[in-house]
């Protein structure tokens, strides 16, 4: 089953619920958030609190909290609280990759581990069996409506002939004219956010999407 992410980062910021509430009802899945501190990558967006609150207006709704933070173990906890359902940290960051993993398990949580583009992929396959969630950043991380680098789609079938059976997701410049055959070379999870909040269409977009992979 190929899964539909909305990036809230797309969002109006006056009107984040309009905005999920109209992407929820075309089909999404589930909900992606970019966490950004300012020096991981160069932008800041929002904190727990933005999750609490989608969490409490959408509940039954799945989390998919993304940590482009230098320090995501001084923050697991409160995501966590606040009702995320997966976290992802980035491979670059300088502490215990395994250790953060293994916290977010053993708190009921899915794990994801994350890369930039320009970070050799080899270096996340020894932590391929710690993780629930692979995260594929085919734009350098920051900013939304970037156009998506080709060079990183080959790391898509790298990763499936390396082994790793969970859910790769796709992140950065996935649009229609391109989102099927991220899923013809392995992606099985689409973050959409620009090109779904400009949609006439969402319902229609989503569906092209998945094209031969019905939900």
């Amino acid at each position: 089953m190929i899964e539909i992410a909305f990036s809230i980062l797309a969002a109006d910021p006056l009107n984040v619920e309009r905005d999920v509430t109209r992407l929820l009802d075309a089909g999404a899945d589930l909900l992606h958030l970019d966490i950004m501190d300012g020096h991981f990558v160069p932008n800041i967006s929002f904190g727990p609190g933005m999750v609490k609150a989608l969490d409490a207006r959408f509940p039954p709704v799945r989390k998919d909290v993304h940590l482009m933070i230098s320090d995501p173990g001084r923050y697991l906890s409160g995501f966590i609280d606040a009702g995320a359902d997966e976290i992802t940290i980035h491979l670059e960051i300088e502490q215990d990759v395994p250790a953060l993993l293994k916290a977010i398990r053993g708190a009921g949580r899915k794990a994801g581990l994350s890369i930039k583009p320009g970070t050799e992929l080899a270096r996340i396959f020894p932590y391929l069996s710690m993780c629930d969630l692979i995260l594929l950043m085919t734009v350098e991380p920051g900013f939304g409506g970037q156009k998506i680098i080709a060079s990183a789609l080959d790391r898509l079938g790298q990763l499936r002939a390396a082994g790793f059976s969970g859910v790769l997701s796709v992140d950065g410049g996935v649009t229609g004219e391109n989102c099927f055959g991220l899923t013809r070379l392995g992606a099985t999870r689409l973050v959409m956010g620009t090109a779904a909040v400009q949609a006439e269409d969402p319902r229609a977009l989503f569906a092209g999407c998945r094209g031969a992979h019905p939900r």
